[in-house]
């Protein structure tokens, strides 16, 4: 079963169970891959239902930081509730440790030694990370091999 199938099956089950807030959520998700198939005009993969679920989670932890800041906790919980349910259809995030070990192997395969090799030592790293890290911690952990 495919990352879409997977959406609607679950659409169906909240529906049934009548839980309104994980079916809002999962419509939204449906809604933003739908309307990129009709962009593309085509049926989405996996991989692409996967950037469109990383940058709907993007999205939402970058609110989250601003609603925490103005104080409107009723907000924050409710998106902290959201990013959970859209974790679910994310693959198992890696840890600070695996991020760094992966970051040391790459940028030893690559022979970078300065910062110039950043860009580089990046579009080698993100495929092997894809939807399964935040692309700040790469970022960060890569700066601070290459410092």
């Amino acid at each position: 079963m495919n990352l879409s199938e997977r959406l609607t099956d679950d659409m169906k089950q909240a529906m049934k169970s009548q839980e309104k807030f994980k079916l809002s959520t999962i419509r939204m998700m449906r809604a933003s891959v739908k309307n990129l198939e009709i962009d593309l005009k085509r049926p989405l993969d996996d991989n692409e239902v996967l950037d469109i679920l990383s940058r709907e989670i993007k999205q939402r932890k970058d609110s989250l930081q601003d609603f925490k800041k103005a104080g409107r906790e009723d907000l924050v919980t409710g998106l902290e509730a959201e990013i959970e349910i859209i974790s679910q259809y994310l693959p198992e995030q890696l840890t600070e440790e695996e991020i760094q070990e992966i970051v040391r192997q790459t940028i030893q395969e690559l022979g970078a030694s300065s910062k110039a090799d950043m860009g580089k030592v990046m579009s080698a790293l993100m495929p092997k990370t894809k939807g399964r890290a935040d692309g700040k911690l790469v970022n960060q952990a890569v700066q601070q091999f290459l410092q």
